[in-house]
């Protein structure tokens, strides 16, 4: 197995203290790039999206809970499976009590919405265990015009900002490798000015990984991720692809 040089304190010493130049420069970018996000215009919601939670149908506003923001995870589940994405649910898994009560002690509410009946919703929920608030977008235009669902026959193929076409010429084109509709992670950022909504901004793909706690845990050690794309190579026995669902 490739590890790391082993060296004296005073080498590892010099050598800590040069990486953190560099990790101190990203702190500075990303509060830089935080402030630029925080200053992108926001497009107000105009639809009325119909969704259904446990306790009965709920507008786009309801999902705040009275909250001024509103984060929706786009959880994959297809109306037609049985149990939601194992990726997601793997992210779906760290979502705690505490962390909620936090964002919520902020005047933020986290949802997950998903394309299955709420009774599938349900199901699943139960027989993981989890409390968070999920409710079901089956029926309406929601994961279509967040771009979470490809579906040809309803909509323009576009995810992660790029058409079909872009991610083919990008290498991309991955994204679409599968039997229409497609199902999409990814999750979107709403603003409540009293009754009206606007959307300030949406991720997707590895985007997922800035509120995936699992992930920035292991870019910390030694061995990382241990998969197969990370650098440098041979730390993983057993390198696992780049499938953030952990049942390996």
């Amino acid at each position: 197995m490739n590890l790391p040089h082993v060296v004296s304190r005073a080498e590892w010493l010099a050598a800590r203290e040069e990486l953190l130049k560099k990790e101190k420069e990203a702190t500075r970018a990303r509060d830089a790039l935080n402030a630029e996000r925080r200053m992108l215009p926001m497009v107000r919601i105009e639809k009325d999206y119909a969704f259904e939670g446990p306790d009965g149908e709920a507008s786009l506003l309801d999902l705040f809970e009275g909250r001024r923001q509103l984060i929706v995870g786009h959880f994959m589940f297809d109306p037609d499976w049985d149990d939601g994405c194992p990726s997601c649910s793997a992210g779906a898994d760290e979502i705690s009590a505490g962390l909620l009560d936090h964002l919520n002690a902020r005047e933020t509410t986290l949802v997950q919405v998903s394309r299955a009946p709420i009774a599938k919703i349900e199901a699943y929920k139960a027989k993981k265990g989890w409390t968070f608030p999920w409710y079901s977008s089956f029926g309406s235009d929601f994961n279509y015009d967040f771009d979470v669902t490809i579906d040809e026959s309803v909509a323009p193929a576009v995810y992660n900002y790029r058409t079909k076409a872009e991610h083919e010429r990008a290498g991309t084109g991955y994204y679409f490798d599968a039997e229409q509709p497609i199902e999409q992670p990814g999750s979107s950022y709403f603003l409540r000015d009293g009754d009206d909504v606007f959307h300030t901004y949406s991720t997707f793909g590895r985007g997922a990984e800035m509120t995936g706690g699992s992930y920035y845990f292991l870019d910390l050690t030694a061995l990382g991720r241990q998969e197969e794309w990370e650098e440098p190579k041979g730390r993983a026995s057993d390198a696992h692809g780049a499938t953030p669902d952990f049942s390996e």
